[in-house]
Parts: C-alpha cells; structure tokens; sequence
C-alpha cells in the first residue's frame, strides 16, 4: 500500500482545535487522532469524511496519495511551418499529422479570427448590465460552464483540459482588482488574482480579506509564477533593473489602474523615490500581460512589466522582479458545483502541470492547495 501524504495534524493546529475535540466530533479516540497524525493509522472512509466536515476542508487535504515520479515528455522532431515569424526554443506549437510528417504551426497570440460565441446583442438596455441577445443554438442551457475572470494567460491551458471532463471555461479577461470586484458582485464563478500586500509580502489573502467575509470565498492556489521587466529580445538597452526604467532611452507600456503589475511596478518606482511621471510611457496601457508583451516585440515600446511565459511567448529578454501565487477564489455556494469541482480535479492532474510549466515560468507544486 503507497504512503499517504497527511496533513491532519497542519490543519488541526490552523484551526486551534483540541485533538480531544476533534476526536470526539469523528467518534474516535484521541490516541487514533494522534496516530493519524503520525502516519502509523489510515482511517476509513466514514471517519476521513468526519475529519474533513470538522475542519471545514475536502478529504483530499487531509489524506492524499503522493505524485507519481515525473515522467520525462516524449521528444519527437517535426516539420515546423514557415511563418513570418521563426519558431525559437520554449515557443508554444500545436501539432498535426499531414500524410507522415508530424507538423508543428506556430500559433498566433493575435486572435486574427471571429471569436467564438452563443449569441449576438440584439438591443442594449436602459441598464448597462442588462441586454436582449439572439441566442444561436435554441437547445442550449450553458450549465456545463464556468464562468472565471482573470489576466492569467494560462488559464487558457486549464480551459484545454477541462474539455476531456464536459466542462467548458469561459474566460473574461480582466485584472486580478476586477476580477475580485466581480465575484464580489455574483457575476462570476471564480476570481483568478495576483495582488501583493507590500506590508506583509503575502499574495492574495489580504487583498481578499478586505472585500470579503472571512467565511465567504475559497482560495486556491493555481501557481507560482515570476513577474518581472520584459524587454527586447536579447535585452539591447541592457536593463537591470526597475531604476533603468526612468532612463530618456526608454519607453515602457504599462497596465491599467487595479492590475497586479502595475501595483509591482508602483511599488518599485516608491521605493526608488522616482516620480513616474519621469517614466516615459507609464500613462500608455495594455490591458494584459500578452497584450503588452506583444507591444514589446512589434517595438512600439522598450519594456513592460509581465510575467517570463509572456516573454517565452514572443523570444523576449526577462529581468526576474518577484515570484508571487496566482490564486482563484471561489465562492463557497459555488464550490460543489460540478464545474467547479472539475476545475479543482484538473489543477492536480500531472499533465495539465507539466504542460503549464512548459510555458516556463509557472511552478505548480501547489496547484489545487486550499489556502482558505
């Protein structure tokens, strides 16, 4: 029998519950808590739910099996397309079979294509949230989606993999404060968010905690990821650091107002007492990581501030500022949804982890840890 990974005795203390207490709420004895904790005891199935509805968490905190050794990806060689733009080593491909050539084509970041939709408005109401629409297909009823708001291009990787579960992710981009506000307002299953407290350095939690109740949302971890100064390919200008920003020769695209990067780079510019209106082309706005990375590449600025899977994406340089989660948060009412819990299932699926952190950048470890 496999080695359980246990982490009873960490969510025991965390929520300041006696082993007595919990051993009574379990029907149980206090000696077979302590002996779960040591790993010298497995509970059965009956005893593992009651631990779980004690503390207020999913079996799977507590008791879980450990990861399978990493197993190395297939190599294989293909027939890149030509493109205006060569392939360059960590560029994403998608792969197809032609005759007996496996062929790789370069996808475009661009959507140069009509985007995929149910429906067109038809008349905009009085009020601005409420409009008529013509739905396309009259059989339709979206139960199978999850509705998530975020700026994590990633997400898009978890939205590949949730198709082999029936679920599909509607993704609404929008940055990690509006992200929060719409969850707040019941318009969206899960919040993605990547905001800094500059006091503690934690991620996430304390910017959700001032917009919720503490028993209100969920949290879960979703990655790792590094944030940091994206510059031209072989980084020409040579900068090092966010100093180099306010230099005449550079010009910089920044985030909207509530982005996670462009708090990072506010943050930076205080601490360095530098004005940003010494900042040529802070008031310029992208609104997203890829969508500034991209103005980065085609040269119409110098550098912004995005994450290295941005950089990867279009062969840019990296200066490496911060490693921070990005976290989705759930409401609670929400959790048992189907969608949802397909959502949680897949975060801890060891190839959606090793396709995410293909993209480079992203450390999924924790991928699906409930951090509240």
């Amino acid at each position: 029998m496999p080695e359980i990974e246990n982490h009873l005795g960490t969510l025991r203390r965390k929520r300041g519950i006696s082993a007595a207490q919990l051993a009574l709420t379990a029907g149980v004895a206090r000696q077979s808590i302590y002996a779960m904790e040591a790993g010298s005891y497995v509970p059965n199935t009956a005893v593992a739910l009651r631990l779980a509805q004690a503390l207020g968490v999913h079996v799977e905190d507590l008791f879980a099996l450990p990861e399978a050794e990493a197993v190395r990806p297939r190599s294989e060689q293909v027939t890149v397309l030509p493109s205006s733009q060569p392939v360059h080593s960590g560029q994403p491909v998608q792969l197809c079979r032609v005759n007996k050539r496996l062929v790789a084509s370069r996808p475009s970041t661009v959507p140069w294509f009509f985007p995929v939709s149910d429906a067109v408005v038809s008349r905009r109401l009085p009020r601005n949230s409420r409009a008529d629409v013509q739905i396309f297909d009259d059989e339709a009823d979206f139960r199978n989606r999850v509705l998530i708001a975020g700026c994590d291009p990633g997400i898009s990787v978890l939205a590949h993999h949730l198709r082999a579960s029936g679920i599909e992710l509607v993704l609404a981009h929008r940055n990690s404060s509006q992200a929060l506000r719409l969850l707040k307002d019941g318009c969206v299953h899960i919040a993605g968010t990547h905001l800094r407290d500059e006091s503690s350095g934690e991620s996430n939690l304390p910017a959700i905690g001032c917009l919720f109740r503490g028993d209100a949302v969920a949290v879960i971890s979703l990655a790792v990821w590094e944030e940091g100064i994206v510059t031209a390919a072989g980084n020409p200008r040579g900068v090092k650091t966010v100093e180099d920003l306010a230099r005449r020769d550079i010009t910089i695209v920044n985030r909207e107002k509530g982005a996670g990067s462009r708090m990072l780079l506010d943050s930076h510019l205080k601490r360095l007492g530098i004005d940003p209106k010494n900042v040529r082309g802070y008031e310029r706005i992208a609104s997203g990581h890829l969508s500034a990375a991209w103005q980065v590449q085609s040269g119409q600025a110098h550098c912004c501030i995005a994450t290295r899977a941005c950089a990867r994406v279009y062969g840019l340089g990296f200066v490496p500022l911060v490693s921070e989660r990005y976290d989705l948060a759930v409401r609670r009412q929400h959790l048992d949804m189907p969608g949802v819990q397909a959502v949680m299932d897949t975060l801890s699926r060891s190839n959606y982890r090793r396709e995410l952190e293909s993209l480079g950048g992203y450390d999924t470890s924790a991928a699906g840890q409930r951090l509240l």
